[in-house]
């Protein structure tokens, strides 16, 4: 009897504590966030959750819709963490007594100078027999739904494709010794601009012809990432050609081939800088190696329709999911959304595990932020849009789950940081 009232007056103080914690929260949040500017003349939902009491801490228009810019990364994190397995597909081979035929599964780590290990390059240069390029089913378009086509040029917005090489980019370098351009495959056009006050790498917008301009008063190295256009089948297998220096052929295997897989990288490997360097390419390319593995066709929509019917079916909001790294303004979602997700994924893997995917203070985007390293979160940014989402570990050990999103702010955006940024180091040093 003794045991089971102090168990209940126990679980009794719990509950009191935790709903002490929600007008404390509310009361900072509309004394000190909410009427600053810019804030207060933008959107703002906010959601702190903790999984260990299943009690909402604070909630301020968490079910409103948000854009939310690279914060769509935890959702392409979920989907890899789920379907990829411990390691990347490479790419699908099938072998018989004459050729080797292969076909591409959206691997982003092939030829990437990230990644020393490259197992399907190996495999590819040790066989003795003829090898012949098989094309995939790739529904995906290029570039994903409501990106700007004026950004071809810009690093962050690589093409998407059946097999990547390289990243997807030329990586123009400019030093003492002279100019480059890696892949070789292409040719630089170099000029000379006295008038500048920077070096400009850029490409012709619908050819790849490259341009390095540059002034040669400036002395200090230059380097830039400048995509390039992928193009079809045969533009893929002159590259396969040019970098294994053998003759690549075309052919088609019918439906129901005994297709075999080839593994690269561990995942792990690939979301760490996914998520630190919020890159959209390895974003965009895991959902495209998730739908690869999941059948004979490569469909972003197809693998996100799926996951939403399926693991993903208890959001609390129904989004509306447009692409894998949060380049389009089509995505929308809800703070209470990016709790759940988050949630889940806490419940399914180690602490250890997602605390080392995920950016932690002074590292990555947090870089300037956070650096007593409580937060494990992705930020996210887009003009107007200002998202962080993750994890709060407070200083007596509580893990919260969060997410605050800012859409259509008209000032600073680190500024913004910096608002969520007190929000946040209160509920660590308070509880």
């Amino acid at each position: 009897m003794k045991r089971g009232l102090l168990i209940f007056c126990s679980c009794f103080m719990l509950m009191n504590a935790t709903q002490a914690q929600v007008p404390m929260i509310e009361k900072w949040a509309r004394q000190h966030l909410l009427p600053e500017k810019p804030l207060d003349q933008a959107n703002v939902g906010v959601c702190i959750y903790e999984p260990a009491t299943d009690k909402y801490w604070y909630q301020y228009q968490d079910n409103k819709y948000f854009t939310p810019a690279s914060n769509m990364k935890i959702f392409s994190l979920f989907a890899g963490l789920e379907r990829l397995g411990d390691s990347l597909p490479a790419l699908r081979y099938f072998e018989n007594d004459t050729a080797l035929f292969v076909r591409g599964t959206g691997d982003p780590s092939f030829l990437h100078p990230a990644f020393s290990f490259q197992p399907a390059l190996k495999f590819l240069q040790d066989s003795k027999k003829p090898i012949y390029l098989v094309p995939a089913i790739n529904l995906n378009k290029r570039y994903g739904p409501g990106w700007a086509w004026g950004d071809y040029a810009d690093s962050y917005q690589p093409e998407l494709n059946e097999w990547p090489m390289y990243g997807n980019v030329a990586r123009i370098s400019l030093n003492r010794e002279g100019s480059k351009i890696a892949p070789q495959i292409f040719n630089l056009d170099v000029s000379t601009d006295r008038s500048l006050k920077e070096n400009i790498a850029t490409r012709d917008e619908r050819n790849n012809f490259f341009y390095l301009q540059y002034n040669p008063a400036i002395t200090s190295a230059f380097s830039a990432d400048v995509p390039f256009i992928t193009g079809g089948i045969q533009e893929l297998r002159e590259r396969l050609e040019d970098t294994l220096h053998k003759v690549i052929g075309l052919a088609s295997l019918p439906k129901g081939t005994n297709w075999r897989m080839l593994r690269s990288i561990p995942v792990d490997s690939l979301f760490i800088p996914m998520m630190e360097q919020s890159d959209n390419f390895f974003a965009e390319q895991v959902l495209m190696m998730a739908s690869a593995l999941n059948g004979d066709t490569i469909s972003s929509n197809k693998i996100i329709d799926q996951l939403l019917n399926t693991t993903l079916k208890g959001l609390p909001d129904t989004p509306q999911w447009a692409d894998g790294s949060g380049l389009s303004r089509y995505n929308l979602f809800t703070p209470r959304d990016f709790v759940k997700v988050l949630t889940l994924m806490q419940q399914e893997y180690p602490k250890a595990r997602l605390w080392n995917i995920f950016p932690t203070g002074g590292k990555g985007t947090l870089k300037n932020y956070y650096q007593q390293q409580f937060v494990h979160a992705k930020t996210g940014t887009l003009n107007g849009v200002v998202a962080l989402s993750g994890y709060l570990v407070t200083q007596k050990g509580k893990t919260l789950v969060f997410s605050v999103m800012v859409n259509n702010h008209r000032g600073s955006a680190s500024t913004i940081r910096r608002s969520i940024e007190q929000l946040l180091t209160m509920i660590y040093k308070q509880y």
